[in-house]
Order: structure tokens, then C-alpha cells, then sequence
């Protein structure tokens, strides 16, 4: 497959360490261009990635060849420049949130069907090794019948979160933890939250309940202020738990400064001494974690682009997790639970 070509929309951390070098790990995908206004981001584009341009607008990526962009900014402009993206004729993929609302979500999802462009959330932390630990574990039935789901993003950084740049904790992490919850267990219709606003008045400390149509229960939390994280996942069905205390190392690998590209069959492979803990009964034992699999969501993408698969994750996913969001906001402010239509 001839690689696609690429732009990158924001040089801030997350395109920096998160979609720079898995783009530039993909023989799928050719980085060509970095677009950033600011002068101190254009030159750690020109010392990191050789050979890639700085341009200061999306017209200026289509005029150096791109056909696809990644697109990393702060959440507020997620929707303009992904619209404006598409309609320059570029397949994108979006950082989360995806859009600040389900109605911005889902007129962005309409407007890249009626295009034909290729157009995907990027919720790469479906290939997280513990939810392809925990995916693992349902698929073979090892739990039996999941009938609650625990799972938090939570760490000590008062100082570093929420910042501005992902619209509080809710769309920030909550993005991903109801992705990954819709994604394992299916459509909810029913969402109780509770979240604190710190100074800065961005949510944190978030709670979020969901009660699926299949009957299981997904209790979610988020927190940039705590200092004593529960642990990742646990995972109860009529058979068994499945409980593990660390999360995915991939972000670590690469803010190390390392990539797929030099780590090879290395890369996303959790240490033994993290692995979790399968309970069956009076019994327990050790199980391996999956590998962290992040390197597949460009190659997956570009292949989507070029007409030869389906992207990584449907639009129309990220439709489904900011209804959920927006019902949670709504708990948040009035108590209530908040019944939802299942999709």
C-alpha cells in the first residue's frame, strides 16, 4: 500500500508523544507536515521530526499533498477544524473528546458520510494491554456473565490537571472510560455522575455510573487529585473477578522517547510483576496482561483511507460516548439518574 500522507494539527503534548512517533512508526503512514502557529512548537518539529514542514493552516497541508490529518489541539476547536478538514476533501482522525457535545458529534459524523471521507475518534486506549486483557477474559467467558466493571484513570498531578486543553475530566478521561465500558459491555440507558469543579473551573474528581441494556453495571471514576488510586480494573462476572492494580505502560514508553519503531516486539509488553489477578471462588491466580497494541490504530487507519478496511473505531462510537457524557453532565448538576436511548 502506497503510505498515506499525513499532517499532524497541533504540536502540543499529546500530538508530540502520543501521534508523532506512532505515525512516524507506520509504514502505512507518511508524516509530511506539522501545522502550529507558535514558534517554539514549529521548532521542536524542525529538531524531531527531519524532513516534515511547518505550515500554519489546514489549506496549506492539502497544497503539500496531505490526504489524511491527525488532529491534536486543545478540545474547543476538535469540531471546527475536524469540519474543516473534511470538507478540504481530508480523512481525519480526531484526539478526544471527540466533540464538546453529541450534537456537535454527531453533525461532524454526518458531515464525513455525506463526504465519503474516512473519519475516526482517536480512542487508541482500546489498545490498552489491560482492556485487551480484560476483552480477552470476556470473549472466553473466564468470568462468566460480566455484572459490574470497575474501572478508573486516577493519579496524583493537582498541578499538571485538569487543564484547559481537555475540557475538564469529564470529556478527558471520561471519553475513554465510557468508550472502553460501550465498547465492552454495549448501550446504556441509564447515567448517574457526580464530579467536583476545582479554581480553575474545570471538572474533576468525576463518578460516573452506568447501568447497560444487558443489565451490567460500569462504575467509572476519573481524578487528576488523587492521591491513593484504586485499582485499574475490576472486572466481576458470575464466574469470576479479574482485578489489576497498574495500568498501560505505553504512555511511559513513549514519553521515554521511545516508539514501536525501536522497541519492536517489545513494545506494550507489561513487566510479570504487574499482571493481574483472576478469582474464581476460593481459588486465584496470576494471568498475563496482553500486549499493548497502540502501534495498530495508524496502519488500521490508513488502510481505512485507501478503501482496503473499516477505521479502527466508528465515528458513529463517538456519537454514542458523548450522549453518555452529556447525560452524565446533566446528573452531575441536577442528582438525577439520567435515562438515555440505547444505540
Amino acid at each position: 500500500m502506497t503510505p498515506v500522507r499525513f499532517g499532524l494539527v497541533g504540536y502540543g503534548f499529546g500530538a508530540r508523544y502520543f501521534h508523532a512517533p506512532l505515525l512516524r512508526s507506520a509504514p502505512e503512514c507518511d508524516l509530511i507536515a506539522v501545522m502550529s502557529s507558535a514558534p517554539e512548537r514549529r521548532a521542536l518539529v524542525n529538531r524531531e521530526i527531519p524532513g516534515a514542514a511547518t505550515v500554519a493552516s489546514l489549506t496549506e497541508l492539502v497544497d503539500l499533498g496531505a490526504e489524511a490529518v491527525a488532529i491534536s489541539t486543545p478540545a474547543p476547536t476538535h469540531s471546527t477544524l475536524t469540519e474543516e478538514a473534511l470538507r478540504l476533501g481530508l480523512a481525519v482522525v480526531c484526539d478526544k473528546p471527540f466533540a464538546l457535545d453529541a450534537e456537535a458529534a454527531r453533525a461532524t459524523v454526518d458531515l464525513s458520510a455525506r463526504l465519503g471521507l474516512a473519519l475516526s475518534p482517536y480512542q487508541n486506549r482500546r489498545e490498552d494491554s489491560d482492556f485487551r486483557t480484560v476483552r480477552a477474559l470476556v470473549d472466553k467467558g473466564t468470568l462468566g456473565t460480566v455484572t459490574r466493571l470497575e474501572s478508573r484513570f486516577e493519579r496524583y498531578a493537582p498541578q499538571a490537571g485538569p487543564g484547559p486543553a481537555g475540557g475538564g475530566t469529564l470529556l478527558d478521561f471520561g471519553s475513554h472510560l465510557v468508550d472502553q465500558a460501550l465498547f465492552l459491555l454495549g448501550p446504556v440507558h441509564a447515567v448517574y455522575a457526580e464530579l467536583r469543579t476545582r479554581e480553575s473551573g474545570l471538572d474533576d474528581d468525576v463518578f460516573v455510573a452506568l447501568t447497560h441494556t444487558s443489565g451490567a453495571r460500569s462504575q467509572l471514576w476519573g481524578s487528576w487529585s488523587q492521591s491513593a488510586p484504586g485499582p485499574r480494573w475490576r472486572v466481576t462476572g458470575t464466574e469470576g473477578t479479574y482485578v489489576l492494580a497498574a495500568g498501560d505502560s505505553q504512555e511511559d514508553q513513549l514519553v521515554a522517547g521511545h516508539s514501536p519503531a525501536d522497541l519492536g516486539e517489545a513494545w506494550g509488553v507489561e513487566p510479570a510483576e504487574s499482571f493481574g489477578t483472576v478469582y474464581s471462588g476460593d481459588s486465584a491466580g496470576r494471568h498475563p496482561t496482553e500486549r499493548g497494541r497502540w502501534d495498530l490504530f495508524y496502519p488500521r487507519f490508513a488502510a481505512a483511507v485507501r478503501g482496503e478496511g473499516p477505521p479502527p473505531v466508528e465515528a458513529a462510537d463517538a456519537v454514542a460516548t458523548a450522549i453518555v457524557l452529556d447525560a452524565a453532565r446533566t446528573s452531575a448538576r441536577t442528582g438525577a439518574v439520567v435515562s438515555v436511548e440505547a444505540r
